[in-house]
């Protein structure tokens, strides 16, 4: 895997914690072999999302159709049997096959190690697996564009999650889902768990619940908590709108963004634009733009109207949009060929809706000059696997105890810098499967935690 390659050794981090006796694996392929996603089924194409079936063979799973003219086309038979008996296990990292091997790794010899932590409890991130252990929450309510469908069928979901912090920065993941959509609940939940793990990868919670879980998550934890579908979003939607920015000659204090959707990532992605400099975004929720003068926002959106449109504006995106040097869709809405022509010249168009964008990509390239998506299938796809497995390697390297601002705006920058000569308007983020992106927003996301006072004192034993 990648902790045995030269990129991976070379950055700059704790090792993956060897005294540990256990492992999760990832039952996904190499590279080579299926591509990885941070949303699979989101990101085919439409004939994709209509599966067909292969006639199944006597006694087992049916066999793969040749689907070497259609690529992403998927079988029935293909995504069922790559979920059987689910996508992760557990394997030991010391030989248990002799009387020796188990008296070291279980009775009496785990006695002096328990002892050991109990007078010293910093021991536990030497010698167990806590540190380097990521638990993806979820209570089901906000799964890809499936809504709340329960935390029991959400499952696949977070078990491919944990599957990817292994496969991209080689953590190991527990997925939870928890059979309850309380609040509290879900807090005190997490804080009795503490001990068993060293972050916390929020996932699919819908909002405005997820605000106020991830705000007193962060409270009540002494350890990194991120909401992947608002600053993983956030994150990456700032890196391809720096390379988007760049490949047109532009600065992003200079950009004038409106912003379809005012959701969890809505919500994140506008904070994170102000935050890197850009003082003139528009928000629209399903009633038009959000605005100081409603009367109709929730707490979330009244914050947001408080600190966006500059202008005043008060219809919707016809309005918004004319003018505007960026469209960032976040939403099931669409937007017509006719308004996205109204944008100034050059302009930038991030149709991220899955898995239908709000205007077809094709059709918004005859107005813009940069389009984006949340589809493999077309050029410059925006995907939450380039930035959260770097954050949180690089959150856990540096013993950080909570994910700042900072750290993200470091990670977004990592990521557009990878590229380097590489960018341009059909280029504008890394792909998804570069193995460069990894190590260097976990490098980064550590010197931002370090810079800004919230890293740990990392063991020695562990650099």
């Amino acid at each position: 895997m990648w902790a045995d390659r030269p990129w991976f050794r070379a950055l700059p981090r704790q090792v993956a914690n060897r005294h540990a006796f256990c492992r999760t694996r990832a039952a996904i392929p190499e590279p080579g072999g299926q591509a990885h996603s941070d949303s699979l089924p989101a990101e085919l194409p439409q004939e994709a999302l209509a599966v067909s079936t292969a006639p199944s063979h006597a006694g087992g799973v049916a066999a793969p159709a040749d689907n070497a003219a259609h690529p992403h086309v998927l079988t029935d038979a293909e995504i069922f049997g790559a979920h059987e008996g689910g996508k992760l296990s557990v394997h030991p990292t010391a030989q248990l096959q002799t009387a020796r091997a188990l008296s070291i790794a279980y009775t009496p010899g785990v006695a002096r190690v328990c002892t050991a932590i109990a007078a010293e409890p910093e021991l536990v991130h030497r010698y167990t697996w806590t540190s380097r252990l990521v638990a993806v929450v979820s209570d089901g309510t906000a799964v890809l564009g499936l809504g709340d469908i329960g935390p029991r069928a959400s499952l696949p979901v977070m078990e491919g999650k944990s599957a990817l912090f292994k496969a991209f920065a080689d953590l190991d993941s527990i997925p939870l889902v928890l059979d309850t959509t309380d609040v509290d609940e879900i807090v005190e939940t997490l804080v009795r768990l503490r001990p068993s793990f060293g972050a916390v990868n929020l996932e699919d919670v819908s909002a405005p619940r997820c605000f106020e879980l991830e705000r007193r998550l962060v409270e009540a934890l002494d350890c990194p908590v991120m909401h992947d579908d608002q600053h993983g979003t956030a994150i990456v939607v700032l890196a391809a709108l720096r390379g988007a920015a760049q490949a047109t000659g532009r600065g992003l204090a200079e950009l004038r963004v409106v912003i379809s959707g005012a959701g969890a990532a809505g919500v994140a992605c506008t904070e994170i634009l102000l935050a890197a400099g850009i003082t003139d975004v528009t928000v629209i929720d399903s009633r038009g733009i959000v605005h100081v003068d409603r009367a109709d926002l929730t707490d979330v959106k009244a914050a947001l109207a408080a600190r966006s449109n500059p202008g005043g504006r008060t219809e919707g995106l016809a309005q918004a949009l004319h003018g505007a040097d960026v469209f960032l869709g976040l939403s099931s809405a669409t937007v017509s060929e006719e308004v996205v022509a109204t944008m100034a010249p050059d302009a930038i168009v991030f149709a991220l809706s899955n898995p239908n964008p709000e205007i077809h990509p094709e059709v918004a390239a005859r107005h813009a000059a940069v389009v984006a998506t949340g589809r493999s299938d077309f050029p410059n796809q925006i995907n939450n696997v380039l930035a959260f497995p770097g954050v949180f390697r690089g959150a856990l390297d540096s013993g950080a105890r909570r994910i700042t601002e900072g750290m993200k705006l470091a990670a977004a920058a990592a990521i557009s810098e990878v590229l380097g000569d590489e960018l341009d308007r059909q280029h504008i983020v890394p792909s998804a499967l570069d193995p460069r992106v990894a190590p260097a927003v976990a490098a980064a996301v550590a010197a931002a935690a370090t810079a800004e006072g919230v890293a740990g004192t990392v063991p020695a034993e562990q650099l």
